[in-house]
């Protein structure tokens, strides 16, 4: 069997997956920005979607996947499989940008984060997870920035039903204490850890949103404490903008939450 990828062949399923997640027509500048194609490339390939029907451009030279191919292609695997492939790339793009490992993970429903996706560091030395735990919700990066964005409600029996012990000696224990955190995510827009729930290893992790503006992820890049204090500026704009570019490709625009 050839494993060997095909660019042109990943490209038109990048192209196809990113307008079926947008549910409005956008121009040839949005696809080169938020999938990183070159606009020649891009332009050709949105003009073979053209000629062959998936895809079709109005009168403002915007394009838009017909609407039978959108309600007749499905997930197999359901919402978690799109987020995997539409996620996929922009991971391993993170993880070349800082060399360092970058997780995808959705809520569980029980208040935790389960990963389903990473791009593990090539560092010898590097900072990796289990697929297959749950990270507690009060006590990583990820679970953290997903109970900042979730209903009070769900987070208020979250913390009734939860013990919070700690997990190194750097721990929040205290719900007043988890709480404000979440209340500077919120405000700020990502979480950072230092050591809180595995010693020796730092993470920063930023919201990813559907369409609608929920936020139904979280992308975080995860590195060990030596190489933390230097990196984190590069951690932070790299997590920020990896965020931001798989929200765009599940439908999101910022500017429509503004209007």
């Amino acid at each position: 069997m050839n494993e060997k990828r095909v660019k042109s062949a990943d490209r038109v399923l990048d192209l196809l997956e990113y307008l079926s997640a947008v549910d409005r027509p956008v121009a040839l500048h949005e696809v080169v920005r938020d999938l990183g194609f070159p606009k020649s490339s891009a332009h050709g390939l949105i003009g073979t979607l053209v000629d062959r029907g998936y895809v079709v451009r109005d009168d403002a030279d915007r394009f838009q996947v017909v609407d039978a191919f959108r309600e007749g292609f499905g997930w197999v695997g359901g919402f978690e499989a799109r987020l995997k492939a539409l996620g996929r790339p922009v991971l391993e793009d993170a993880r070349a940008r800082t060399g360092e490992t970058v997780f995808l993970a959705v809520p569980n429903g029980q208040g935790d984060a389960k990963v389903i996706c990473k791009a593990v560091s090539l560092h010898h030395i590097r900072y990796d997870v289990d697929h297959t735990a749950p990270s507690p919700g009060y006590a990583t990066v990820m679970g953290r920035v997903l109970l900042a964005f979730d209903e009070p409600a769900r987070v208020d029996a979250y913390f009734a039903r939860t013990e919070l012990r700690p997990h190194t000696g750097r721990a929040l224990t205290s719900e007043a204490e988890i709480r404000a955190v979440l209340a500077r995510i919120r405000a700020e827009g990502y979480g950072s850890i230092e050591e809180e729930y595995a010693s020796g290893g730092c993470g920063i992790a930023a919201p990813v949103r559907d369409r609608s503006g929920r936020v139904v992820a979280v992308l975080d890049i995860a590195t060990v404490s030596q190489r933390y204090a230097e990196l984190r500026p590069l951690l932070l704009e790299t997590v920020r903008d990896s965020a931001a570019r798989l929200s765009r490709r599940l439908g999101h625009n910022p500017a429509s939450e503004e209007g």
